[in-house]
């Protein structure tokens, strides 16, 4: 349970918003797995692992916010890899993805193509300049994209091209989802069978082990009985609905 000191190598700025971090440890893990990222003085944080040795932050709350504040030789504290990972199964597979949520998808983009898998990709964002890892997406198989303001692909939010039968989810023997809550939600409300779907949870985590309870959902601890759950164990559940916020409180998505 001690936190590894990592000691970053480098730095890629992948999107105006975003950014991956790469230091000079590696960890063994299941894609869709995540780690805890001590930011000394500041917090720590639950992040998935883009590559076996990085981690890609989004900039947005204070810790993320002092990630980008560090330079190299500069160290972070790790603990992890914790939770389950992604399930591969079948040969011919959908990824979903919104926004950051392309980062613990990558890899299993990737393991899966190595393995002979297909694999199709819905990368979503809310303009182009911000779309994630689209070459590793492309070099494992096909890439839908849509973004919000439609300066990429098709105009709109990523679910768009499961409304419009862009995508015929039916074919794929599994389905792959991470990215903001609403839209994993969308996904589940979908006419997709919810057993074929794998999501992948952000929440609010603490320990990041399974003993507060700050990321329980309707009882499931989110942190170690996922944070990649099948759909059929969400559906009728507060996903989509309701999170926690620092203190346990009930809020709205």
């Amino acid at each position: 349970m001690r936190p590894v000191d990592a000691v970053i190598t480098k730095f890629v700025d992948e999107t105006p918003s975003t950014r991956t971090i790469f230091f000079d440890t590696f960890f063994e893990q299941v894609p869709g797995q995540f780690v805890m990222v001590w930011v000394r003085g500041v917090d720590e944080i639950p992040m998935a692992l883009s590559y076996e040795n990085a981690i890609t932050v989004h900039k947005a709350g204070e810790a993320t916010s002092a990630l980008f504040e560090l330079d190299e030789c500069d160290s972070i504290g790790i603990r992890g890899p914790f939770g389950n990972g992604f399930g591969i199964s079948g040969k011919n597979i959908l990824l979903i993805s919104g926004g950051v949520g392309a980062a613990p998808l990558a890899p299993l983009a990737e393991r899966a193509a190595s393995s002979g898998i297909s694999v199709t990709t819905m990368l979503g964002a809310i303009k182009k300049d911000e779309l994630l890892f689209g070459k590793r997406f492309e070099t494992a198989g096909k890439v839908l994209i849509a973004t919000d303001d439609g300066s990429e692909g098709r105009k709109g939010y990523v679910t768009d091209l499961l409304d419009d039968n862009d995508v015929d989810a039916d074919r794929f023997d599994s389905i792959y989802c991470c990215g903001p809550e609403p839209m994993m939600k969308k996904v589940l409300d979908s006419s997709i069978i919810p057993e074929k779907v794998q999501f992948s949870l952000h929440r609010y985590f603490k320990c990041g082990i399974g003993v507060c309870g700050a990321c329980c959902i309707d009882g499931l601890r989110v942190c170690k009985d996922g944070p990649v759950f099948r759909g059929d164990v969400l559906k009728d559940t507060e996903f989509g609905k309701f999170k926690r916020d620092g203190c346990g409180c009930k809020v709205k998505v």
